[in-house]
């Protein structure tokens, strides 16, 4: 599969600045990005309205408030009680769809090429919607949002770890029924501290026995024997945030090794306080040793963020280069859930598409250049 840079079609010296402009122009991936984290704030207001459903704020600047939106939670906890929130709201087939529909738009509005939407069908049946019209419905707002667009997305079918493994093993089964049907993929989500992966062995034998796709969110708010556990006793052929990997230095060649992606979210670490600040994020480190890291959104409403701001927070924060960006980009879309021979085609688009950006905009970065220049001798 090609690479662009060093040696692609502009020399290293004449490429264009990083802008968030520029990041914005670049197709990108989104593989770690929850439904019930990503609806709109005008959107959650107009669905509370409809349902007659309280929320704690009837306004969009308190609203967002209450949802902690951008702002620095005690822990994961205290993060995840944002979600009692957008739940709130989305317990009916329209809600639902119209959610993913949006998602997609927003995300198609960045230049977000394939998006992988994750949410744990089990938390949107207090109103007694069924498991399948749940996927159903988001899986017809992404349908329609692709013919609008042309955004490839798939969803991952999470667990929740807090939540009766027997649970979980329903999932799975949901999850095994809609593959081949817009379900990609199976992870296990939630408060991750006192609530081990390996309780629900179960559910990803179901999964891993069905040839189906295993993410798991692990080292986040709990040491690398999260990690270790959803490698070993579950199979994850990626993890979720995955930030403490470093405090095991045995672990994380083993991960390196065998290639296994991390879907680094650092605006989001830094909200739950998973990391003390964006400079002390492992995003860096990992990706100069050499591991796959792809750089996501986790929740774009509650975070207050997109894939162009992560990324640009990787280059301004991070020191990442315009070709370390693009090689990042680049391992987004070979870690997506997809069929190698799909990926690899959808590599090849987005090689050329890499190519013909950066020098669109080297090109105009010149002449703006020469323009500054002659104004100047003539002045």
């Amino acid at each position: 599969m090609p690479q662009i840079l060093p040696s692609g079609p502009i020399p290293v010296g004449q490429l264009p600045l990083v802008t968030e402009e520029l990041l914005r122009a670049l197709p990108k991936t989104d593989l770690h990005c929850h439904l019930d984290g990503s609806l709109r704030v005008g959107t959650i207001l107009e669905l509370a309205e409809r349902q007659e459903v309280k929320l704690p704020e009837e306004t969009p600047d308190g609203l967002a408030r209450a949802l902690h939106q951008g702002q620095i939670c005690r822990n994961l906890e205290d993060y995840l009680t944002a979600f009692d929130i957008t739940l709130s709201v989305l317990q009916t087939e329209e809600a639902l769809y119209r959610c993913a529909y949006e998602l997609a738009l927003d995300a198609a509005r960045e230049n977000v090429r394939y998006l992988e939407v994750r949410y744990a069908p089990v938390l949107h049946t207090r109103l007694g919607l069924k498991p399948t019209t749940i996927v159903d419905a988001v899986l017809e707002g992404l349908r329609v949002a692709k013919r609008e667009t042309g955004i490839k997305s798939n969803v991952i079918i999470c667990g929740i770890r807090h939540i009766d493994p027997v649970t979980s093993l329903r999932l799975a089964e949901l999850a095994v029924a809609y593959k081949n049907k817009g379900v990609v993929g199976y992870d296990l989500a939630g408060a991750e501290e006192g609530h081990p992966s390996k309780d629900h062995q179960a559910a990803f034998q179901l999964i891993l026995d069905n040839n189906v796709n295993v993410t798991i969110h692990a080292g986040e708010a709990y040491g690398p024997e999260s990690i270790a556990q959803a490698v070993h006793y579950c199979g994850a052929h990626r993890i979720g945030h995955g930030v403490r990997l470093r405090e095991n230095g045995d672990l994380l060649n083993y991960v390196n090794d065998h290639r296994i992606p991390l879907e680094m979210c650092p605006s989001s670490n830094v909200q739950t306080r998973s990391v003390a600040d964006v400079k002390s994020h492992p995003l860096k480190f990992y990706f100069d040793f050499g591991l796959r890291v792809t750089v996501n959104t986790d929740n774009r409403l509650i975070t207050d963020t997109t894939c162009t701001k992560e990324l640009w927070i990787a280059h301004r924060e991070m020191g990442f280069t315009l070709e370390d960006l693009v090689t990042v980009i680049v391992q987004g879309f070979k870690s997506g859930f997809l069929p190698f021979r799909e990926k690899s085609d959808l590599l090849k688009q987005v090689n050329r598409e890499i190519a013909e950006t950066l020098t669109h905009f080297a090109a105009r970065s010149r002449a703006q250049e020469q323009s500054a220049a002659q104004e100047a001798a003539q002045a």
